[in-house]
């Protein structure tokens, strides 16, 4: 094997692979790449048994040939050389790569390609396709509610839903972690007459915002119940999907909050951010004290020190108090771009919802905690 290509080109594919490399160890082949050069192409490929990418570039191929070699160490290789840099890579036998850039020169070993998982691109799944940049916001507004904790597993991604009415179908993307939800849906240009539920692993929707962070495709995704497949030019994503069952997440979001509060963003994010300077772990709530057009926004800590703050806001509904967790609310107002969001209330027991004008298809909802 023996090809010629740029240190910028090489380096955008491996760092799409990284991510996903083995760094645990568990099989020393799962922590390699599968470097492929024929027809004047070259194929990189990594997997971690769960997650797998193949990526094809474009090089010069003076001999085809196939190796597996450490993804850990070429990428740092690689990301350590000029921008301008050419980059020869030799491998004879398979046993020992070459790596030629400059006056640089590296030999590093490498494992038996034959060792390296099969990849299986198949999927007879049902077909979509979005737009890069929508789909992107539609993972980036809901994956911060992904829940954390292992024990409810069937959480620990977003549900990715297609629903057919009407000869209309929707995309929504949901995640919760039990104390709040964000759920996003989009009306796709084409109908298609099949409606489907999967889990998406959170490092999935970790991996797959870089890769549509970084472009402006066209998303072909294929999608079975137990597989889904992203086509992005001219990378492959595989991933397995979470056997479970999400909850019902419409019947999360109260219908009835009649209580509606319009705030400034900016000025409720600043207040929330400096009178939770005093909460802590132990006592991470923030109290709200609704009044006609004042919010009083309070909290005390295990050590009786406390913080106070006053918001001259439009309020015409019931005088009531409720706490939330002064993370969650951050996270939920970061959120939302407009300059004006709009919460609505039940009651000091019930969850809200937080929405803005500009977006109505995203929606919001967090739970209260006791004060």
């Amino acid at each position: 094997m023996k090809f010629n290509i740029s240190k910028i080109e090489l380096f955008k594919s491996l760092s799409h692979l990284i991510g996903i490399v083995d760094k645990k160890n568990s099989l020393p082949i799962l922590s390699n790449i599968l470097i492929e050069a024929q027809s004047n192409n070259l194929l990189l490929s990594a997997t971690d048994m769960d997650i797998s990418i193949i990526e094809k570039l474009s090089c010069d191929v003076s001999e085809e040939g196939s190796t597996t070699v450490n993804a850990q160490i070429l990428y740092d290789i690689i990301r350590k050389l000029e921008d301008d840099a050419d980059v020869q890579i030799i491998s004879n036998n398979g046993k020992l790569l070459t790596l030629r850039a400059g006056g640089s020169r590296f030999s590093l070993s490498c494992l038996d390609k034959e060792d390296f998982p099969i990849i299986d691109k198949n999927n007879d799944g049902i077909n979509i396709k979005i737009e890069s940049k929508i789909l992107f916001k539609l993972i980036d507004k809901t994956k911060f509610a992904i829940s954390n904790e292992e024990t409810r597993y069937f959480l620990n991604g977003l549900y990715f839903n297609l629903t057919n009415q009407n000869d209309k179908t929707d995309l929504t993307l949901v995640g919760t972690d039990g104390h709040r939800l964000a759920k996003f849906n989009h009306q796709l240009k084409e109908n298609i007459d099949q409606t489907i539920g999967v889990i998406i692993p959170k490092k999935t929707i970790n991996e797959i915002s870089k890769l549509l962070a970084d472009t402006e495709h066209i998303i072909d995704i294929t999608l079975s119940p137990s597989k889904i497949t992203f086509l992005i030019g001219n990378l492959i994503f595989v991933s397995k999907l979470i056997d479970g069952t999400f909850p019902d997440y419409k019947r999360v979001i109260p219908p009835d909050n009649n209580n509606t509060l319009e705030v400034d963003r900016d000025k409720l994010l600043s207040a929330v951010d400096r009178v939770s300077t005093i909460a802590n772990d132990k006592s991470p709530v923030i109290k709200f004290k609704l009044l006609k057009d004042i919010i009083n926004l309070n909290t005390i800590n295990t050590d009786n020190s406390t913080a106070t703050e006053d918001l001259n806001f439009e309020y015409n509904g019931e005088e009531l108090e409720i706490g939330f967790n002064s993370k969650y609310i951050m996270d939920i107002v970061n959120n939302l771009d407009d300059d004006k969001i709009t919460l609505k209330l039940k009651d000091g027991s019930s969850p809200i919802t937080a929405q803005e004008k500009s977006n109505t298809n995203l929606i919001y909802v967090l739970m209260p905690m006791r004060v």
